[in-house]
């Protein structure tokens, strides 16, 4: 019988030991590929902000993805664009997201507004309350035992820093409270608000512009703890 050198390379393909190159070669290739996928880093959702006093930019984290899709969403739709940061304090943090301070008379009370829905809490000890952190207001425990978030409205953390002995004693007095190493660097040499950790959503952080956050937090203000000067979002978009 004739056999045609395509035939024969077949068959040679398909010996055993051809055959077992094949399924190694398969296997590295999927592999490689499997690597290739799972390395490629994760593109970081950024917002920017545009304020009267300068920029700030913010990372949102991936692990609080239901904060992160809503914040983003608010943004593309301009939420944000106009509004104040009506709530400011020194050593603590400044708020905005209240919709009603886009035409505000001054003096007026804000904080109570929002666009009508509430998030689920996604609340993990790794996301703390550094300086810069970017947090979810809420209603007090008392009437709010689950913690949700309100749906527009957000604080950037100012803060002060801690002593390793301050610390120590929140967990002394707060069984719930336990810092990381992490926590105890951050805490001690850049500042937060340790004592809003495990009770608050934290869904993001400042990457650029903390020296405007300081400056937003040095203005004067009345005894509401709202600027006596606005201090606006002039325009809030994701960076492409």
């Amino acid at each position: 019988m004739f056999i045609t050198p395509f035939l024969y390379l077949q068959n040679y393909l398909n010996t055993p030991p051809m055959k077992e190159i094949k399924r190694i070669v398969c296997i590295s290739y999927l592999l490689l590929f499997t690597f290739f996928v799972y390395t490629q880093p994760i593109k970081e959702t950024i917002v920017v902000i545009e304020t009267t006093k300068g920029t700030i930019k913010i990372k949102l984290y991936e692990e609080t993805g239901m904060h992160k899709d809503n914040f983003m969403k608010l943004v593309s739709d301009g939420y944000y664009d106009g509004i104040l940061f009506y709530r400011v304090i020194k050593g603590f943090m400044i708020q905005a997201g209240d919709p009603d301070s886009k035409n505000a008379k001054p003096g007026q009370a804000l904080g109570s507004s929002g666009p009508g829905y509430t998030i689920p809490a996604e609340i993990y000890a790794n996301l703390y309350h550094k300086k810069g952190a970017v947090a979810a207001a809420r209603q007090g425990d008392n009437i709010n035992p689950n913690r949700e978030s309100s749906g527009s409205q957000f604080y950037i953390v100012h803060g002060k820093k801690y002593t390793p002995d301050q610390l120590k004693s929140m967990e002394n007095s707060n069984k719930h409270i336990r810092f990381t190493e992490e926590q105890i660097r951050d805490y001690t040499t850049l500042g937060g608000t340790p004592h809003l950790d495990y009770t608050y959503t934290v869904f993001g952080e400042v990457i650029e512009g903390l020296n405007i956050v300081d400056a937003i937090a040095q203005v004067l203000t009345d005894e509401r703890n709202r600027p006596i000067e606005n201090v606006s979002i002039i325009k809030a978009y994701l960076l492409k």
